[in-house]
């Protein structure tokens, strides 16, 4: 009989809590015996473990975060502390890990896969940055979070005639402003990945006006050279000769809140089957993430210390759209 545990480290994303309900019901009914880790590699290393029977994950498909809980630890990268791990592993008599998380904790699934433990990663972050996945659980969601923002700050904009800027997370990545500012209709979308300046978005403001728009909505990327503080401070201190200034909302941490709608729970059942069953197949060492619509697996050695790159085409598409 099998003994598998299961870990979600880094960021929470919505949808995490039914891939642990699918890895668990799947384990079980291959005759597993399933375990769950707390507060991340943290918890590893203060071995921290539950059970997790079909009851235990009963009733959380639809709820955000993780019922395992979650913590930063960048600790985890010493030597030190990653066999300390492992050997809390051997010592629990657990046969594999299945790690849920984003890059970070990729990158220790690697670890312990090249030091011979059996693992596999499940893609989860809301920044839909790791590689080896088309989507991460949490991205659809936190976009569709993030887009319910756009629209109702439009309401506003449109009625008082006012620039207003909408900055959303992604760390370096500008997955979620992309996509968000592209269904949302912004007039200027700032990204991490395309060099741009206060005078350009105030120029493409400035068209959209002249156009005939009664408003105008920016969407900017957290990690932009140019964010959401740096924006406002740069149109605030010009704006007699730019002639207005912006209006700033900055989502932050509500775009991870909430219930995951239905492609996360989907997308996050599947992967968690997934992982069980390569599991089951003696398979190990791979990242379970979907590619062109399909389930798919890929090694952890051509996942860590790569980044997916942003659709730039889709990018232009959304400067044609915008006038």
């Amino acid at each position: 009989m099998k003994r598998v545990a299961l870990i979600t480290t880094g960021g929470d994303a919505p949808g995490i809590n039914a891939a642990i309900r699918a890895a668990v019901r799947t384990g079980i009914d291959l005759g597993w015996k399933m375990h769950g880790i707390r507060h991340g590699y943290a918890g590893l290393v203060a071995d921290s473990f539950v059970p997790l029977g079909l009851r235990d994950v009963g009733g959380i498909i639809e709820c955000g975060g993780t019922i395992l809980g979650s913590k930063r630890y960048p600790e985890f990268k010493s030597e030190e502390a990653q066999l300390q791990a492992l050997r809390i592993l051997r010592e629990r008599n657990i046969d594999a890990l299945i790690v849920i998380g984003g890059d970070g904790s990729q990158a220790g699934a690697l670890a312990f896969s090249e030091r011979g433990f059996p693992v596999m990663g499940i893609a989860s972050t809301i920044d839909n940055d790791l590689y080896g996945s088309d989507i991460s659980i949490g991205a659809d969601t936190a976009v569709n979070t993030a887009l319910e923002a756009v629209d109702r700050i439009r309401v506003t904009a449109s009625s008082h005639e006012r620039a207003f800027l909408i900055e959303v997370m992604g760390r370096n990545c500008g997955y979620l402003a992309l996509v968000a500012g592209v269904a949302g209709g912004a007039e200027a979308i700032v990204l991490p990945e395309v060099e741009t300046d206060p005078e350009t978005v105030a120029s493409e403001l400035r068209a959209a006006y002249e156009r005939g728009k009664p408003h105008a909505i920016v969407v900017v990327a957290e990690g932009a050279k140019y964010n959401a503080e740096a924006l406002s401070a740069y149109f605030k201190e010009h704006r007699e000769r730019l002639g207005f200034e912006l209006r700033v909302t900055t989502l932050g941490h509500v775009q991870r809140g909430g219930t995951p709608g239905a492609f996360d729970r989907l997308l996050a059942t599947r992967f968690g089957a997934a992982a069980v069953g390569h599991l089951a197949r003696g398979e190990q060492g791979l990242l379970v993430g979907l590619i062109k619509g399909e389930i798919a697996a890929t090694p952890l050695t051509e996942i860590v210390g790569r980044r997916k790159k942003l659709d730039c085409h889709l990018f232009e598409l959304a400067g044609v759209l915008a006038q």
